[in-house]
C-alpha cells in the first residue's frame, strides 16, 4: 500500500461529473463524456460514458492515479438531439484539462448551453 511521502506511487483518487443544461434548466441526460489521460503531448482514452437521467456519471473513473487528464463533453451532439443550437455548431466538444494529486475525490461539473459553459472543482 502506498503512503504519502513514500517512495511509492501516490494513491488513486476517483472522478465524477454532473452536467446541467442551462438552456433548458434540467440535467443533461444522454450526453457522452470521455476521459483521457495525458502523457506529455499524447493522450489515451481511459473512460467513455453517457450521463444518466440526472446528468451524472458516478463514478466516471473509480480509480484515478495522480496525473493530468482531459474530460471531453460532446455537447454539440447533445444539443442537436434536443433540437437546440445552430449549424455550424458554436460549441461541439468541450474539453476540460486538469491535474490530480492522488487519493482525492475530483468532481468536475459542467454547466452548459449551446453558446457557453462554465466549470469548477466541485465536491
Amino acid at each position: 500500500m502506498a503512503e504519502t511521502g513514500s517512495k511509492f506511487a501516490p494513491l488513486s483518487g476517483r472522478l465524477t461529473t454532473h452536467v446541467l443544461d442551462t438552456a433548458r434548466g434540467c440535467p443533461a441526460a444522454g450526453l457522452r463524456v470521455r476521459v483521457y489521460r495525458q502523457h506529455g503531448d499524447h493522450q489515451h482514452l481511459v473512460a467513455d460514458a453517457v450521463t444518466d437521467s440526472d446528468g451524472r456519471v458516478m463514478p466516471l473513473l473509480p480509480e484515478m492515479p495522480a496525473g493530468e487528464y482531459e474530460l471531453l463533453f460532446s455537447v454539440g451532439d447533445y444539443f442537436a438531439g434536443a433540437g437546440l443550437g445552430s449549424e455550424p455548431r458554436f460549441l461541439d466538444e468541450v474539453p476540460i484539462r486538469f491535474g490530480t494529486a492522488g487519493a482525492q475525490h475530483y468532481h468536475v461539473p459542467l454547466l452548459v448551453s449551446p453558446y457557453g459553459y462554465s466549470t469548477y472543482r466541485g465536491s
